[in-house]
């Protein structure tokens, strides 16, 4: 149900590359939410380091809400950034999976090309150097 990279970089050279790579694969980033600075905004102590990256391919995700508008409620993508076990992760929940709780046979090709899209994406941004 994840897909989970490990990296040698800090969370925000990670973020970084991320960013950089979400872009050279035609996707966009829609938003990102630090959670260490939303919480401490809310009151709330939070160490850890965690970013979360909201990501679109407009034209994938007509094609699917063209065909299920309830799957709205599962987009966009999201991968996250945060540090495991003194590594730096990014993971995501399959597209595959997500798509598939809709019982939407017809999309199942849409959702492969998204989740191949989003390895490709976070497998450029584990293994990138930042600049």
């Amino acid at each position: 149900m994840l897909i989970k990279f490990s990296t040698d970089k800090n969370v925000s050279e990670a973020a970084e590359a991320l960013q950089a790579a979400v872009v050279a694969n035609h996707f966009g980033v829609m938003q990102i939410h630090n959670l260490k600075e939303t919480m401490a905004k809310k009151g709330v102590e939070f160490e850890q380091e965690c970013q979360i990256f909201e990501v679109c391919q407009p034209q994938q995700a007509k094609r699917v809400l063209d065909q299920n508008m309830s799957i709205s409620t599962a987009l966009p993508c999201r991968i996250s950034i945060y540090e495991e076990d003194g590594k730096t992760v990014l993971a995501t929940l399959k597209p595959t999976t997500m798509l598939a709780m809709f019982n939407t046979s017809q999309l199942e090709e849409v959702a492969q090309e998204v989740e191949e899209m989003i390895v490709k994406i976070m497998t450029e941004a584990a293994a990138s150097r930042v600049r």
